[in-house]
């Protein structure tokens, strides 16, 4: 029997190659794009679950309101690392790291730039235990000037000999023995150091100071240790250690109490490592990592593909149902039961499904570098695994039942003596079944094109909108201390060039990823002891000519100049900041000081700075944030970044300008440009890939939504061919007939316009919530997306309509 039903299907499959297709095609995709997306969330969360006992790592996370600031971080003051251990019996060991930017690192005469090289304690190797290949199998990370390097690192400097014992340069005055090798990180790790340089050669992890947070740090606690019953005991920790530098400096009424009256606070508590890639986006994070709500969003996107494909199945084996009828009534009239037809039925259904998931799979080979490039990822079909094989054979059955089980019971319900009586009529309650169907599949693929449309209107709201600064035709180059005493000269010899119109050296630049610092400051005659009196800003170090080159725009008194020796100890704040302190009248003439500053005993002799000039706010965060306050002041010592504005056309001309100076000047160091626009969109990069995303999965539901539209015509041209005859004999024209078929399915798209269009505008919404600066959701946009979806459905049905139109009712009545 099993064998019986197998073969009727098949030749049933194959008398009907065109519709069959058209099943396994959108089938395909739709399993296609599901185990694409599945691929991608099991990697996802499978981040920093390799490492041995994951479930007992922790990290430190910090939230602290000051002076008006709130910061939500991964930093801890340096000495927590080694406290914890002594303070707590659930810790078993900690270790705390310094990210600090890049380094040029130099094995003979040339220097390389690397990004991946970060400060870490002692004991990283007892908290993470990355597997040693060679070398110090026990405490690598001892002494000062020594490093653990990775696989990757040491086959990069060393291919073919031993790193261990070898020497490494850093930025030109810092040498580092290698006293062993390490395993290269999974890509699924939160961080990917290809360097540990020991802490203990780091004057900043000496520090006793707990009012500083530098320190990313990390805890792993012993077997049965609770993690609550340890943030429990943070605030004991804070009293004792914070209060006492906090008193040292405010005076003895300053205690973790009154600070949390006046709407301050410092707390801490537990991250689990199993956490950080999925739910962490915090200040500190060493890489982005992944927003779990997207992942459940895409699951959900994969899934309703796959449903839609599921009902494109549905609907065209519904609208060939005529085919069968005949079958079905001599199948009961012969004394086949209704069991063994849907038994039939399903066979056929889950014999495409297994094709389908056959085809799926090139097909995922296909697609999968293309998405790995928008994910940033390196996904790879798991042939090797397996249960990826039983995962494939369970899900083509499933996908097969769930796709046939509807039209099974259809078919194989209809009665033997209407059909051989020539009753066709096999509608559904009026086909409000099929009808429901497409406007499920419409509606699903209207709310991803509005979605699509949102995040590239966002996008587009990004890069136009007034950013405080023009970030056009200024050119970036990293690490100018290679260039040791030469820093002048190489600024002052590029802006000899016409090409070149301005020029600034600071590492402290309006896009994310370069310097950032902020401490607090208060106004002359405020308290300093009164934290409400304290306004934490940026501090940015300057020359002379960065508000020029930057393109910003001084609204209140003036920029720096050579004319004014005074300027050394003068400063520049941007809108908010000149809020914030809150000045009597004009703030150009007052005078701030800094908190490190104080000195109750010495107060009038503080020297401060004097407010010379007020810059309109510039953004220099994702517009995710709000404008915080910053304070800009001259640097004697200018070091980090050289940027330039240029007024060629031609950009190469510039970087060939740029980059034969620097190698003149700079023999042997690589020279790392980039253009600060490009900076800034980086910025975005995820939101760009989201949009791409959404577009792709927009692009497949719509596919297979038409596909599923098709079929519906098809079924009702079948339906009215006769209808259609006797209109075309009445003196119907072909237009009037093309009108009558398609307004039907124009409705339903309407209909799942109505219903998609508030469910987008709701989810859009709650993602636009990110952005303190957004772009409004305009009634443009779904106006839009339903004109884009009924113009697609009106080109899906007209092949069918204009078929049914132009056949000859002859044909279609001379049965009658």
């Amino acid at each position: 029997m099993f064998k019986n039903y197998i073969k009727i299907a098949f030749r049933n499959l194959m008398k009907h190659k065109f519709y069959t297709f058209i099943n396994i095609l959108g089938l395909s995709v739709g399993v296609a794009v599901c185990m694409i997306i599945t691929l991608f969330v099991i990697n996802e969360l499978s981040y920093d679950k390799h490492f041995k006992d994951s479930d007992r790592i922790y990290r430190i996370h910090g939230d602290i309101i000051f002076g008006g600031h709130n910061w939500d971080m991964v930093y801890a003051p340096a000495p927590m690392a080694e406290t914890l251990p002594e303070e707590f019996p659930e810790v078993e060991a900690a270790v705390h790291f310094r990210q600090q930017g890049s380094y040029l690192v130099k094995k003979e005469d040339e220097s390389i730039k690397e990004n991946d090289a970060v400060w870490a304690g002692k004991d990283f190797f007892k908290v993470f235990e990355q597997p040693i290949l060679e070398g110090d199998q026990e405490n690598p990370l001892a002494e000062p000037n020594t490093m653990a390097i990775s696989q990757r690192i040491a086959e990069k400097y060393f291919p073919g000999e031993s790193a261990v014992g070898k020497f490494l340069n850093f930025d030109n005055r810092l040498d580092f023995r290698i006293t062993a090798v390490y395993q290269d990180f999974p890509e699924n790790t939160h961080f990917h150091f290809g360097f540990l340089l020991a802490a203990e050669g780091l004057e900043e992890a000496q520090s006793n100071t707990w009012l500083s947070n530098n320190f990313q740090t990390y805890v792993k606690l012993r077997e049965g240790a609770s993690p609550e019953a340890m943030d429990a005991k943070f605030p004991s920790l804070i009293k004792k250690y914070f209060e006492p530098e906090l008193s040292h400096l405010f005076g003895e009424g300053a205690t973790i109490e009154a600070m949390n009256g006046n709407g301050d606070k410092v707390e801490f508590n537990l991250q689990a490592l199993n956490d950080i890639h999925l739910k962490s986006d915090f200040l500190g994070e060493f890489e982005p990592n992944f927003n779990l709500t997207y992942g459940y969003l895409f699951i959900s996107i994969a899934l309703f593909i796959l449903i839609i494909a599921c009902i494109n199945f549905m609907n065209l084996s519904t609208a060939r149902s005529s085919n069968r009828a005949k079958e079905v009534g001599i199948r009961k009239v012969m004394g086949s039961y209704r069991s063994h037809l849907i038994r039939q039925f399903l066979m056929e259904s889950i014999l495409l499904s297994g094709v389908s998931f056959l085809i799926a799979i090139p097909l995922v080979g296909v697609l999968l570098p293309v998405f790995n490039e928008l994910s940033g990822r390196s996904l790879q079909i798991p042939f090797a695994a397996g249960g990826f094989y039983g995962v494939l054979i369970f899900g083509a059955i499933a996908v097969g039942f769930l796709a046939g089980t509807y039209p099974a019971f259809f078919l194989s319900g209809f009665k033997p003596i209407s059909i051989l009586k020539g009753n066709m009529s096999l509608g559904l309650k009026s086909g409000i079944i099929r009808s429901s169907l497409v406007v499920f599949q419409f509606s699903i693929s209207i709310i991803l094109i509005i979605a699509t449309i949102a995040v590239f209107n966002q996008l587009n709201y990004i890069q136009n909108k007034k950013i405080g600064f023009n970030k056009e035709q200024i050119i970036t180059v990293d690490d100018v201390y290679a260039l040791g005493d030469q820093v002048e000269t190489f600024k002052r010899e590029i802006l000899a060039n016409s090409m070149i119109d301005a020029g600034t050296i600071t590492g402290y630049l309006p896009v994310s990823g370069t310097w950032r610092s902020d401490s607090p400051w208060w106004s002359e005659g405020k308290d300093p002891k009164q934290t409400e009196n304290l306004v934490s800003l940026q501090n940015w170090a300057v020359d002379f000519d960065y508000i020029e080159t930057m393109g910003m725009n001084i609204v209140e008194g003036r920029n720096f100049s050579l004319d004014f020796p005074s300027d050394s100890n003068a400063v520049i704040l941007n809108e908010t900041a000149a809020r914030n302190f809150n000045f009597d009248g004009d703030p150009v003439g007052k005078r701030i000081y800094a908190l490190a500053d104080f000195d109750e005993l010495n107060l009038d002799n503080l020297q401060g700075k004097t407010v010379v000039g007020v810059v309109e706010n510039f953004h220099f965060e994702s517009l995710k944030e709000n404008i915080g306050p910053v304070m800009i002041f001259l640097s004697n010592r200018p070091r980090g970044i050289a940027s330039f504005r240029f007024n060629s056309a031609n950009t190469n001309d510039v970087v060939e300008l740029i980059g034969a100076k620097w190698k003149e000047l700079a023999p042997g160091q690589p020279f790392t440009y980039s253009f600060l626009d490009d900076r800034f969109g980086k910025m975005y990069a995820s939101e760009v890939r989201l949009g791409k995303v959404f577009g792709i999965f927009a692009g497949f539901a719509i596919l297979i939504a038409c596909l599923g539209l098709f079929a519906l015509t098809a079924f009702t041209a079948e339906q009215r061919t006769k209808e259609i005859g006797i209109r075309k004999v009445l003196g119907s024209t072909i237009g009037s007939i093309i009108v009558l078929l398609s307004k039907e399915f124009t409705k339903l798209v309407v209909i799942a316009f109505l219903i998609a269009s508030p469910i987008a505008w709701w989810i859009m919404n709650q993602w636009l919530k990110d952005y303190q600066f957004k772009q409004e959701l305009g009634w443009q946009v779904f106006l839009g997306a339903g004109l884009f979806a009924v113009v697609i459905a009106l080109l899906t049905t007209s092949y069918q309509s204009i078929k049914a139109a132009t056949a000859n009712p002859v044909n279609s009545l001379k049965s009658e």
